[in-house]
């Protein structure tokens, strides 16, 4: 259990009393800490011995404990203190069904199955990746159920939240993973391309979320994951003004969400990875910026990353499951980067 003390309240000696000093700790109505009894004697040590598992703790005046607890220095011996005892947590994973959108890139729906998320609905517009990603599963493929869906279409984004409600009865973890950068700035781009990189990096993540955020606010419950890119917050390389605008607007669109729906239990983060090692690197974006020559772009993009390597779909996928799971119930409303400290850097 990992155990909060808070200083500064009447020890036993001033109060008259001598040696161990105990206070019962009432509950407190919807908090996640449960109060309890803890004991605190002239060494400087504290216990909790209305636990089965009671063991006692040194203090130590400069640490921060293997049990997550702050430990400040004793003000006394006999020292009674009120304690906010926080419940061992579960897994890592949540168990609960996940919609993950661009199933077929970043590794999303493998890293959902491998931590455990019991059922996956994975979308993807082209039919041949869906049944790669189905190969991919192996053990896990049971819990894997696919749809094709253009994401870009309101009735096809309806009709493909129905279908996973109607499979799995509920969603309570969204994932949008769906992207494409197309090169140009306003001169260059034709407005037929700025129309079509808006709508499928801005509008796909407004239609996702306008069809199931009804689901999570009715039972209180859900948590949403955006992708979004370092070319949201900063110039990454090229011009892709429509890709850097429509990521840009991600990240907002993802705080302005999350703040409207905290009160109802509902979770709005975002993950901006950096420059990655994906196939998307290899089969698209060598062609656009270096004329097919894959190992000129990657040596272009591992110097702009401190860390000197690039990561891969796998780690955007990490963040995003954080993100996604009971381990975050306090984090909304911001964004994990994962880009090996490449935004921080300004040479």
């Amino acid at each position: 259990h990992r155990i909060g003390v808070r200083p500064g309240l009447p020890s036993a000696r001033q109060r008259g009393g001598a040696g161990r000093a105990r206070r019962e700790v009432p509950a407190q109505r919807g908090s996640r800490y449960r109060r309890g009894t803890i004991q605190a004697d002239a060494r400087g040590q504290t216990s909790r011995p209305d636990h089965p598992a009671s063991r006692t703790v040194p203090r130590d005046p400069l640490d921060l404990d293997a049990h997550g607890g702050h430990q400040l220095p004793s003000q006394g011996a006999g020292r009674e203190e009120q304690a906010w005892v926080r419940p061992r947590r579960r897994a890592h994973s949540s168990q609960r069904p996940a919609l993950d959108l661009g199933a077929s890139t970043g590794g999303f729906t493998d890293c959902l199955l491998q931590h455990g998320c019991a059922k996956v609905f994975a979308v993807d517009l082209d039919p041949e990746r869906l049944l790669e990603t189905m190969s991919l599963a192996g053990d896990t493929a049971s819990n894997l159920t696919t749809h094709q869906c253009d994401v870009t279409s309101s009735k096809q984004v309806e009709q493909m939240v129905k279908a996973c409600t109607d499979h799995f009865g509920t969603v309570d973890i969204l994932i949008n993973n769906v992207g494409g950068s197309a090169a140009g700035g306003p001169v260059e781009m034709a407005e037929e391309v700025w129309d079509s990189q808006i709508a499928f990096n801005l509008k796909s993540v407004f239609l996702t979320c306008k069809y199931t955020l009804p689901i999570m606010l009715a039972k209180k419950y859900g948590a949403i994951v955006n992708v979004s890119s370092s070319s949201g917050l900063r110039w990454t390389g090229s011009a892709q003004i429509a890709y850097a605008a429509a990521k840009a607007g991600v990240i907002q669109m993802s705080k302005v969400m999350a703040v409207q729906h905290a009160s109802l239990g509902v979770r709005v983060n975002t993950v901006i990875p950096g420059q990655l090692h994906t196939p998307m690197v290899d089969f698209r974006l060598a062609k656009q910026r270096s004329g097919g020559d894959v190992d000129a772009l990657l040596a272009s993009r591992v110097k702009r990353i401190p860390l000197g390597f690039m990561g891969d779909g796998r780690d955007t996928a990490s963040a995003a499951l954080f993100l996604a799971s009971d381990e975050a119930k306090f984090i909304t409303g911001t964004e994990i980067v994962v880009d090996g400290g490449m935004t921080a850097r300004c040479d």
